[in-house]
């Protein structure tokens, strides 16, 4: 009779540890968000088989150009951290503040968003506000994108290009500083990353532009 018990006992056990792993169980989760980045995680040149030659070869030496352009801006990344850190060891432990670690620092985050603009496209990654974009099947999808390329993005992209284009100019023949701090940094350089960057966004605009075609004479996402 203990014995019996004592199988009871552990079948309750048990049971009460099935209940607990049934009501710890995870409920579907709403991954559209992640599912509009997780179609461009690929390598360039992962494509239907049914696409157009010339759209293929088109999509995949634009997207080969913004992956190595993220590959090669994201090294920015290290110098900007070593000034950082650099600045907060020399002033909290020597009393000693530098006077162009500031200027570096901001300056090459800066050149670092615009020259990874491209690659951020590429990627999906740029911030969407598609709590209803989601929701639609890939031809609309691929129908509304087609027509705020063409209608927005493109227009403003040549502005900001152009405008841009005689900001740096400006900058780099006239050798502007920077007029806010001691260190007076030559305002040229970082100024010439808006122009580059804009035009690496514009040249990815034209691959995804061909995506969303596809997208709306296909119904799916290549």
């Amino acid at each position: 009779m203990p014995a019996k018990a004592g199988v009871a006992g552990e079948g309750s056990v048990g049971n009460r540890a099935g209940n607990i792993s049934v009501a710890e169980e995870p409920q579907d989760l709403d991954i559209s968000d992640e599912l509009i980045a997780e179609r461009r995680g690929g390598a360039p040149g992962d494509l239907p088989r049914n696409m157009a030659p010339w759209m293929a070869r088109t999509i995949t030496v634009i997207d080969t150009i913004s992956l190595w352009a993220g590959r090669i801006f994201c090294w920015m990344l290290v110098p900007l951290m070593l000034s950082m850190v650099y600045e907060v060891v020399s002033r909290k432990v020597f009393v000693a503040p530098t006077v162009w670690a500031y200027d570096v620092s901001r300056m090459l985050s800066g050149a670092m968003f615009m020259l990874g603009a491209g690659y951020a496209l590429m990627r999906g990654v740029h911030i969407r506000a598609d709590f209803i974009y989601r929701n639609w099947e890939p031809r609309l999808q691929g129908a509304i994108d087609t027509f705020l390329y063409v209608v927005l993005f493109f227009p403003a992209m040549v502005f900001f290009f152009q405008a841009s284009f005689d900001f740096a100019w400006t900058a780099l023949i006239r050798w502007e500083r920077s007029m806010d701090t001691a260190f007076m940094a030559p305002l040229g350089p970082v100024r010439s990353a808006m122009p580059i960057g804009a035009a690496l966004l514009m040249l990815q605009g034209i691959s995804e532009l061909l995506k969303s075609v596809y997208a709306m004479t296909h119904n799916r996402w290549p």
